[in-house]
């Protein structure tokens, strides 16, 4: 028995097939017309549908050149079940390098939409309707933002146990246990049942090689326990993701100039100097203390900062030097080839 036609935009893909449809969009202001490309490969064989979504906020580049890349891994031409992956989401944004829609809205708090509501919730309803219905399962990729970079990490619910194995297939260092957030691609996933991981990594209007491989390898490594791939063969050298379930934001106590001494990934305990504070204009400077230990899973890169400002974002574990020593071996077991697959 095969699956049936896949329908999107009105277009049949069948089983064996590989194509793109242009999903029509609102035009620009300029009445330039604009379309989201929405990549499908279907397997001959019976499967999962897998959705993966990138650039929801147009300004989180690395997803899309995860995506890109997962579109040419020669592994797919044994799949079994249907990918479909969309490498930018939010077209206006990606266009003007901005995180929102051009009416400053949020894509990623507008779901499930609405038909005739505005730019945002038409476009969430479209993505909803086309794309997340037909899913099975999900990945969400997305960046920093602010200037702030982030370690790269899963943000799931832990507790739901088909979720939290698939987070611990993805095989990023950290999983964090994360609150659904209101009108959320992923609370909208979850409330339909559907399996969803939203992979935090870099910053945005950046390109980071170690976010972007640990993204590529966690999808091949979701697609192959979700059996939709061939098993691949593993790494010599890999580290555990490690859940955290809680997480905290050190912010500045006063304005002025930072000067930071703790690098992402890196452990803190408590009572640790995390940086330095200093009035631009004299030589005065305030000594930022780590309030709890943890790993530093984000940080700012700016360093201009003004009170209550978020500077670093520290994760509690419970063995928190065996989670400390196998970030610390993230960059090298990358260096040993660990992107297989081709």
């Amino acid at each position: 028995m095969t699956d049936p036609p896949l329908i999107i935009n009105g277009m049949a893909i069948y089983p064996g097939e590989r194509a793109t449809v242009m999903l029509p969009m609102p035009k620009l202001y300029d009445c330039t017309p604009l379309s989201m490309p929405v990549h499908i490969i279907r397997g001959k064989t019976p499967g999962p549908i897998l959705g993966v979504t990138a650039a929801i906020h147009g300004d989180e580049v690395n997803g899309i050149e995860i995506v890109r890349r997962i579109l040419k891994k020669t592994v797919l031409k044994n799949l079994k079940g249907t990918l479909i992956a969309i490498p930018i989401v939010n077209v206006f944004g990606f266009l003007y390098q901005d995180r929102y829609l051009m009416d400053r809205r949020d894509l990623n708090r507008a779901f499930p939409g609405s038909e005739k509501g505005s730019l945002a919730a038409r476009l969430a309803y479209l993505i909803a309707k086309e794309i997340v219905s037909q899913s099975t399962h999900f990945i969400d990729l997305h960046a920093g933002s602010l200037h702030r970079v982030n370690l790269p990490q899963i943000r799931t619910n832990i507790d739901v146990p088909a979720t939290y194995q698939l987070a611990q297939s993805f095989n990023a260092p950290v999983i964090l246990h994360a609150a659904l957030r209101d009108g959320s691609l992923r609370q909208y996933a979850n409330d339909q049942s559907i399996p969803f991981l939203l992979y935090e990594a870099g910053e945005s209007l950046r390109f980071d090689e170690l976010s972007i491989r640990t993204g590529v390898n966690g999808i091949l490594n979701v697609m192959q326990v979700l059996k939709m791939i061939p098993f691949r063969k593993q790494a010599k050298k890999m580290f555990i993701s490690a859940p955290a379930r809680s997480s905290y934001w050190v912010r500045s106590p006063r304005s002025g100039i930072l000067q930071p001494f703790k690098a992402l990934g890196k452990g803190v305990n408590k009572g640790e100097l995390l940086a330095k504070i200093g009035n631009p204009t004299t030589i005065k400077e305030y000594k930022l203390i780590s309030p709890l230990s943890g790993i530093i899973i984000g940080k700012s890169n700016l360093p201009m900062v003004h009170e209550g400002a978020a500077l670093f974002h520290v994760a509690c574990f419970e063995k928190l030097q065996l989670v400390a020593e196998q970030i610390e071996c993230l960059q090298e077991s990358y260096n040993d080839n660990l992107d297989s697959g081709e």
